[in-house]
C-alpha cells in the first residue's frame, strides 16, 4: 500500500508544481492568492511518515517523505512568511537558493527513485513528470538579472 501511496502523492506533487510553473508565467497574481494549497501536501506526506512505521517499510521513505516537507517549509517559509524574492537575482540570493534547489531535486530524485524500485512504468511516468517540471520551471521565470 505505501509504495502506490508514494507514488500518488509525488503524481500530485508532480502536477500541483507542473501546473504551480504555468501559472506562474502569466498569472503571478493568481500564484500568489491561491499558491499556498500546494502546502497542503504536507498533510499527506507527515500522513505517509506514520504509514512507514505502521507498515514496517524501509526508512527511505520516511527520509524521502521528510524531504519533501523540508522542501515545503523553506518554499512556505521563503515565499509566504518572508516574502523573499530569491528567485529574481541569482547570484545576489544564492545562499537561500542553494538549499532551497539542493532539497527541490532531491525531494524529485526520491519520487522518480522509489516508484521505479516498485515498477518501471511507475518510475518513467515520474521521470517524465520531472522532466516536464523542469521545462515548466525555466520557461517561467523571468529573465535573470545581474
Amino acid at each position: 500500500m505505501l509504495e502506490v501511496y508514494f507514488f500518488v502523492l509525488g503524481l500530485v506533487n508532480s502536477v500541483f508544481l507542473i501546473l504551480l510553473f504555468l501559472v506562474r508565467k502569466n498569472r503571478l497574481d493568481l500564484l500568489n492568492r491561491f499558491g499556498w494549497i500546494y502546502f497542503l501536501l504536507a498533510v499527506p506526506a507527515a500522513y505517509g511518515i506514520f504509514l512507514v512505521r505502521q507498515e514496517n517499510e524501509t526508512v527511505r521513505y520516511s527520509i524521502f517523505l521528510g524531504i519533501f516537507l523540508a522542501f515545503l517549509l523553506v518554499e512556505w517559509l521563503y515565499d509566504y512568511r518572508l516574502k523573499i524574492n530569491f528567485r529574481e537575482s541569482w547570484r545576489k540570493n544564492w545562499k537561500r537558493l542553494v538549499p532551497y534547489l539542493g532539497l527541490y531535486y532531491a525531494m524529485n530524485y526520491g519520487f522518480v527513485v522509489m516508484p521505479w524500485k516498485t515498477s518501471l512504468v511507475w518510475g518513467l511516468i515520474m521521470l517524465g513528470s520531472f522532466i516536464l517540471q523542469i521545462i515548466a520551471n525555466l520557461r517561467s521565470h523571468p529573465k535573470m538579472t545581474e
